[in-house]
């Protein structure tokens, strides 16, 4: 019985594994959200996105750059923008 349980839980986390760089910097934004329901579109919205839209390799490659760099608690700064990929350099 308690493998059944464990079942779900095992699947989410491996699935989780699967998600790539740009989907992933997706909801790194999305948890940067006012509150949870903007949250819970903003994740929404990124599932939806990812079932139609494949990046390239090389926008995987850059997801992956920005990814460590991306903080809600700059997001709203110059720096920030440009560390999530919201911003391009001049």
């Amino acid at each position: 019985m308690r493998r059944l349980l464990l079942l779900p839980l095992l699947a989410a986390v491996l699935l989780a594994g699967c998600k790539g760089n740009c989907r992933q910097l997706s909801e790194t934004l999305c948890n940067c959200a006012a509150n949870q329901n903007e949250k819970n579109a903003c994740l929404q919205r990124v599932a939806n996105r990812a079932s139609s839209i494949s990046p390239t390799d090389a926008d995987e490659q850059l997801c992956g750059q920005l990814l460590p760099g991306c903080d809600c608690h700059t997001i709203n700064t110059t720096a920030g923008k440009y560390a999530c990929g919201l911003a391009r350099e001049p």
